[in-house]
């Protein structure tokens, strides 16, 4: 383990049982998106290709919040 994981892990330590879980939890879904995201590069890589020909076709319309 890194030094600096270390340090933020003993320094956890000293937090709430709340805190300690809710770092654990930040920390798990972050390893989570990762790893989703590292497996999905082929099927991102697939829809945006989609997206640009849609776009070249003048089939897309912008984007209103």
């Amino acid at each position: 383990m890194v030094s600096e994981l270390k340090n933020a892990v003993k320094k956890a330590e000293n937090l709430s049982n709340k805190d300690q879980k809710a770092v654990a939890k930040i920390i798990l879904d972050e390893l989570a998106w990762n790893q989703s995201f590292a497996t999905s590069q082929n099927q991102l890589s697939k829809l945006a290709e989609e997206a640009l020909v849609e776009y070249k076709k003048g089939t897309t319309k912008p984007f209103e919040l």
